[in-house]
């Protein structure tokens, strides 16, 4: 009874049509919470277990370490603590910089990172030299880009580099994070969840040392702070429904795609499947939400992951949609 009111009050207030990256699951997020102690408390024990247990399928990663805070903060953990040597960051946009910021500022602190270059996507079947890392962010939400995970992997393998991955928007919606070495990502975007929580993944242990209380991994493997309890709690419910909830939002990315196939950028092994770009601008409306991008845009970027707590009408969500 109480869930069937607390699903009305949302509803109310949640009357307006998102087309944003989050929140786009307030009723699912809200099922999965409960009090909860981290220190000593068997329930949210189970919780947290079963949470991770799930990331390490969804990521196809060993090991997954949970923070408190924006996936920004997962990325500069990931490769602070991961990375070393010569690194190449694959450039596609705001995001892949904001990798390249990070690396900047961490060269100018430790000294095991010697080298920082930077290639355009179209141009990684020109990569000459040996990296003992590569660098890129799956789905580049700022231009409504995805690049081919699988051709990179290859790449990586003939330069005998390893991957590191910002799968912020692509984590679990997307195939092949398995091809990484090291995956960072957050709860919101294409986890469904709620944001306030980050996540690293990896296969190997790392090996640098960091003279940072909240930057160094291993406080955190360790729990020596306060985790993302609260939203590791909103995880639980999301996560266990995850691939029907995918399942819709896949649904509304074709039908999108075909409703809006001569606005679309670019082809279809480019198109990630949490939004599209397209090269019209689209129109506001009272109750129409669309998104921000952090760049401009000569388009507009438009994200499916509303339709996927929808049980019918998955597709006609899209009508309310109209180009200038």
């Amino acid at each position: 009874m109480k869930n069937l009111s607390l699903k009305n009050y949302i509803i109310k207030k949640n009357y307006k049509k998102i087309f944003t990256p989050s929140p786009s699951f307030p009723i699912e997020n809200l099922l999965g919470l409960s009090s909860n102690f981290s220190r000593g408390d068997e329930d949210f024990k189970k919780q947290f277990n079963s949470v991770v247990k799930r990331l390490k399928k969804i990521s196809g990663q060993n090991k997954i370490v949970s923070i408190q805070g924006p996936g920004s903060l997962a990325i500069e953990i990931g490769l602070l603590n991961f990375l070393k040597g010569k690194i190449l960051l694959i450039n596609t946009g705001y995001y892949s910089q904001r990798i390249k910021k990070i690396l900047l500022d961490a060269k100018k602190n430790y000294k095991f990172l010697t080298k920082i270059d930077t290639i355009n996507y179209q141009n990684v079947k020109n990569i000459k030299k040996k990296y003992d890392w590569i660098c890129a962010c799956y789905t580049e939400t700022s231009i409504g880009f995805k690049i081919d995970i699988q051709e990179l992997s290859k790449i990586a393998k003939k330069k005998q580099s390893r991957l590191f991955i910002d799968a912020t928007a692509s984590i679990g919606i997307e195939k092949y994070h398995n091809l990484a070495d090291v995956v960072t990502f957050s709860s919101c975007k294409s986890l469904f969840g709620f944001t306030g929580a980050c996540f690293v993944g990896y296969k190997k242990d790392p090996q640098n040392k960091i003279n940072s209380f909240m930057l160094d991994i291993n406080n955190h493997i360790n729990k020596k702070m306060t985790g993302p309890n609260t939203t590791i709690q909103s995880l639980d419910f999301v996560l266990k429904n995850y691939s029907k909830f995918k399942k819709k939002v896949i649904m509304n990315k074709k039908n999108f795609m075909k409703k809006f196939s001569k606005f679309l950028i670019y082809p279809n092994k480019n198109q990630p499947n949490i939004c599209t770009y397209i090269n019209k601008k689209v129109r506001a409306g009272k109750n129409l939400i669309f998104y921000k991008p952090r760049v401009q845009n000569r388009g507009s970027i438009i994200f499916h992951l509303g339709s996927g707590h929808l049980n019918k009408n998955i597709n006609k969500i899209n009508n309310c949609i109209h180009t200038r």
